[in-house]
């Protein structure tokens, strides 16, 4: 009998990983179309379509995920409310040239999001996709800000960036196996590091997404080198490895600066 129990278990797992994929594309689908009217209606209700996102994403990714484990941290209950923030922001760039057309891919996008938290369900996975992803929701929120707030007016638009990267920093930190005031103590120095790069591409005033990709190329290279220190890579390789990164960013916000 025992053998017939474990024997099925596996079938019912599959059935449960079906379940949640088909509710996953439901949250989705809501979140993308929540986002589509976000680029198309006055700031007062893109705060409002930012508000539902937070609330369908926070809510769908509970009903989701499940009982959370602390293992596996807590951020991964945010990251699809902060992808459906960003991407509505986002967005509102595209609008009206392409955008609503983007909406399914937007879909696409946040099923992602949700589907690689499901998998990443044991502590150790490899995570290439989620660290994309987190990237991907820095870029989206610092061009979405940048599109929303003038130039001249950064330091609103850098407190609204520093929240919203939040998740994403907190989130890298719990993948890379932090845990508690540990996780909260390297998203700080994350987002201190973000900050010090989008200041200073904000007030070299460079044209198009071009500062909000050196943001995300900042975002991802301080991530990358705390994952190496971690992995036991010496110190020097990493400086030189990770500090060649932030210097090209340097150098083709300098050629952008001048041009």
């Amino acid at each position: 009998m025992i053998g017939r129990v474990m024997s099925r278990r596996p079938a019912a797992m599959r059935v449960l990983t079906r379940l949640q994929y088909r509710e996953a594309i439901l949250v989705s689908i809501v979140m993308a179309v929540v986002a589509a009217v976000g680029w198309l209606v006055s700031p007062f209700w893109v705060a409002v379509a930012v508000a539902m996102q937070l609330v369908i994403g926070g809510l769908g990714a509970v009903w989701l995920i499940g009982p959370a484990r602390t293992e596996l941290g807590f951020a991964r209950y945010a990251t699809l409310a902060t992808a459906g923030v960003t991407l509505t922001l986002f967005g509102r760039l595209l609008v009206p040239s392409i955008g609503l057309l983007l909406t399914p891919v937007v879909a696409l996008l946040l099923f992602s999001v949700i589907r690689l938290e499901l998998g990443l369900s044991e502590a150790g996975q490899r995570r290439v996709g989620l660290d994309l992803a987190l990237v991907g929701m820095v870029f989206a929120a610092a061009a979405g800000i940048q599109g929303m707030i003038p130039a001249d007016a950064w330091p609103p638009g850098l407190v609204l960036l520093m929240i919203l990267s939040a998740v994403p920093a907190l989130r890298a930190a719990e993948a890379r196996g932090r845990s508690g005031v540990e996780a909260v103590g390297q998203a700080v120095l994350h987002l201190v590091a973000v900050a010090q790069v989008a200041t200073a591409v904000g007030l070299l005033q460079l044209p198009g997404v071009v500062g909000a990709a050196i943001t995300a190329l900042g975002f991802h290279a301080w991530g990358g080198a705390a994952e190496a220190l971690d992995e036991g890579a010496p110190g020097r390789s990493v400086l030189l490895e990770f500090g060649a990164l932030a210097v090209l960013g340097l150098v083709v916000a300098l050629l952008l600066f001048d041009g």
